[in-house]
């Protein structure tokens, strides 16, 4: 490519219309002709000599190309929203932490977890993004976010340049309302057989835990509701549609803020929570201090 600028213009067209998957939507964004739009986005494929849209229906839809140079263009025009970030904040002391959430995390715990930061003698700010594990571990590997939080390790076996820290383990709880414990609370746990209950949808790491640990006490429970985002989970267990598990080192933040009464203690399952970062040794002065409170037992194990 000859000119850049001129490039980077037209790279910034088709990231647009990609995003918006039309050039009429594209060109109002950019508050240009539709006429401009188009021929700019011609220029680029005659650049590059591959076509970067095909047309179905009514809107655009990207080639195998035009995906391959949308990843690209995400990574460039991120790392120039984070440039413009830095130099706007050049005089800011706040020490930046981009956390990656995964869904099934229980988000008293990623609340717990990122507490921590808000006490340090360097202010941080935070950036928190919610997404699938692994679409949270591909941002990472393209350095898109500092650490991702979860519920499960490193798949073994992953090509992936990014390290799973172990940050602590809580046995769990069967809890729900106040009028659901008083119902289903007696002779536990053989007393929950036809309990309604909400659990995770069974890609959640816990849910093959939970699955084994009914099926050794003989429990068959009326599921209600499977949930993959824990947070609905929790909405529909404080309305008082079902009987759920929480981590135990959570009971009094349950108590408090779902007004979760404790049916009965699981101590045989346990839900582990990780930080996953690109370095084997995390090096980010907020995320070393996650772990130092994790190790010292403020955020401890139950």
């Amino acid at each position: 490519m000859k000119n850049t600028v001129t490039n980077f213009r037209h790279l910034h067209y088709f990231w647009v219309v990609a995003k918006e998957g039309s050039i009429t939507r594209a060109a109002e964004r950019l508050g240009l002709a539709v006429q401009t739009v188009s021929s700019q986005i011609t220029l680029l494929e005659q650049a590059v000599g591959k076509s970067l849209f095909t047309q179905q229906g009514r809107r655009l839809t990207l080639t195998e190309a035009g995906r391959l140079a949308l990843g690209y263009a995400d990574q460039i025009f991120l790392l120039g929203e984070q440039m413009q970030e830095a130099l706007d904040g050049a005089g800011n002391l706040r020490t930046r932490l981009t956390v990656g959430i995964a869904d099934s995390l229980p988000k008293l715990t990623a609340f717990r977890l990122l507490e921590v930061t808000t006490q340090l003698s360097t202010p941080v700010r935070l950036v928190c993004y919610e997404d699938q594990h692994d679409a949270l571990l591909a941002d990472l590997a393209l350095h898109k976010l500092d650490v991702v939080l979860t519920d499960h390790p490193l798949a073994t076996g992953s090509t992936l340049r990014v390290f799973s820290h172990l940050l602590f383990e809580s046995e769990m709880l069967v809890v729900g309302t106040k009028a659901l414990a008083a119902q289903w609370g007696t002779n536990f746990p053989q007393g929950l057989k036809g309990a309604p209950f909400l659990l995770p949808t069974r890609n959640n790491a816990l849910r093959g835990r939970i699955d084994a640990w009914l099926d050794v006490h003989g429990v068959q429970p009326d599921v209600v509701g499977e949930f993959e985002d824990n947070a609905l989970l929790n909405t529909f267990g404080r309305r008082g549609l079902g009987l759920f598990f929480a981590p135990a080192a959570l009971a009094a933040d349950l108590a408090e803020q779902l007004e979760a009464a404790v049916v009965g203690r699981v101590p045989g399952v346990r839900e582990q929570f990780y930080a996953i970062s690109n370095e084997r040794k995390i090096q980010h002065p907020a995320v070393e201090a996650i772990l130092a409170a994790v190790h010292e037992g403020m955020l401890g194990a139950a």
